[in-house]
């Protein structure tokens, strides 16, 4: 009886733990879904909960939030660092949206996972909508890398070690300020302070405008062809990755594989990584828990950035 009463409780115990994996995968899948959805309608602070619910704040620190660098709502910046005295490299990221939402609020989930790695982390927001149209969301971007020159030594930031990042919208503004002198050169941003720049999922090369995004930002232009970095590239520009997935519909993977011939051609070799079975927003979303297990973005620019004098690990401190 005894036997037959252990076999009976050992089934059980089986069956109640496929239960739990069914349960883990529903919940895997329902996150997942939620972040694709988040990225559809720009909710990223859906992404921004999740990161927080599964990986937390350990490690990391919030410096300052909501700083002003201009009198526009948008213009905004959040800085998250490391919980350790620096001088740390600056990593400057500039959100997409299509230059009509977004708000660097909803991306520290992207500070903590560079602050852990030795980061101190900038997240600018910029003017956008009829308020933001070009030139104005270069001029933002460039503001945010001045006030970066001029601030980031009180958070503990290197100004001798500072690269920009963006994804989408945000790729394109970094981009632009890493290839045409011009926007960093008005904001008062010495030649060379931007050490190298990282593009996920941008666009580069995208005239004529086919989405409405496009249009509303850059369709009143009378020279369309200043509004496309591909027609900046230069061979003394600062290294550059360019990083995209061969799935994404929003923003084609050509972007990236034309400024990439582009810039080698110029004399500044460049090769973009490009990731098998990853989407739009799929570059972005795997900075965040729980899909940054996937190295895919992450190892990549880490690499890259490190090969340019960043951080060259993770930093284990307590948070302030």
């Amino acid at each position: 009886m005894v036997v037959i009463m252990t076999g009976l409780t050992t089934k059980k115990r089986i069956s109640r733990m496929g239960w739990v994996l069914i349960g883990l995968a529903l919940l895997v899948a329902a996150l997942f879904g939620a972040w694709r959805y988040a990225m559809a309608t720009n909710a990223v602070a859906l992404l921004e909960w999740s990161d927080r619910t599964l990986a937390g704040t350990a490690g990391t620190a919030v410096l300052e939030s909501d700083v002003a660098y201009g009198t526009d709502p948008a213009q905004r910046i959040e800085v998250i660092g490391p919980g350790a005295p620096g001088p740390h490299p600056v990593l400057v990221f500039i959100h997409g949206g299509g230059w009509h939402s977004g708000t660097p609020g909803d991306y520290h989930f992207v500070g903590r996972q560079f602050a852990r790695r030795g980061y101190l982390v900038v997240l600018a927001g910029y003017r956008l909508g009829l308020a933001g149209k070009y030139p104005h969301m270069l001029e933002d971007s460039a503001a945010a890398v001045a006030w970066v020159h001029a601030n980031a030594a009180r958070n503990g930031g290197d100004p001798g070690r500072v690269f920009l990042m963006g994804h989408s919208a945000g790729a394109y503004n970094v981009v632009m300020l890493g290839l045409d002198r011009q926007w960093l050169g008005r904001a008062g941003v010495p030649d060379g302070f931007v050490k190298a720049v990282v593009g996920l999922s941008g666009p580069y090369d995208f005239f004529p405008f086919t989405s409405d995004s496009a249009r509303n930002a850059f369709g009143d232009q009378p020279d369309p062809a200043i509004t496309q970095p591909i027609n900046f590239v230069r061979g003394d520009a600062p290294p550059i990755l360019l990083l995209t997935g061969d799935s994404d519909e929003t923003v084609k993977p050509r972007n990236s594989v034309a400024l990439g011939k582009a810039l080698t051609a110029a004399g500044h070799p460049t090769t973009p990584v490009i990731l098998a079975g990853v989407d739009h927003s799929g570059t972005v979303m795997k900075l965040g828990a729980p899909f940054n297990r996937d190295p895919g973005v992450l190892g990549p620019v880490l690499t890259f950035l490190a090969a340019q004098g960043g951080a060259s690990g993770a930093v284990q401190a307590k948070v302030r």
